[in-house]
């Protein structure tokens, strides 16, 4: 099996890839992993990574939908940096693993407010 970080192919991975991927602060803090991502059906793109955060041993933990521009790959971690602290996610708006939210405007307006974003739809 291929490791994520050192895939050839540069521009492009298979959602199963990113699924899994983890998720650390500028701080190199492990803040979790992308539980799945959220796509625009009519246009193709990634709006949310959904990231599982919190608990412990695996149980507990929640779901934080972030906007995939806050996102960057970081080839060396071979995961996902956002500039957030933990205190950050702790209010942010999160929903249980076995709930999913309507992701309509007004969820989304509020996701992108709550991390000082421009909903751009």
């Amino acid at each position: 099996m291929t490791d994520t970080a050192t895939e050839k192919h540069a521009d492009l991975i298979a959602s199963d890839r990113v699924e899994g991927t983890a998720v650390y602060n500028q701080a190199g803090e492990r803040l979790g992993h992308i539980s799945n991502f959220m796509v625009d059906k009519l246009s193709g793109q990634v709006r949310y990574a959904v990231l599982s955060f919190g608990g412990f041993l695996g149980m507990g933990h929640d779901h934080y939908p972030l906007p995939w521009s806050m996102l960057s790959y970081d080839i060396d971690k071979g995961g996902y940096v956002v500039d957030l602290a933990k205190e950050t996610l702790e209010n942010a708006p999160s929903h249980l693993p076995d709930e999913r939210p309507d992701y309509n405007d007004a969820y989304g307006r509020s996701v992108f407010q709550y991390y000082g974003l421009l909903y751009p739809w």
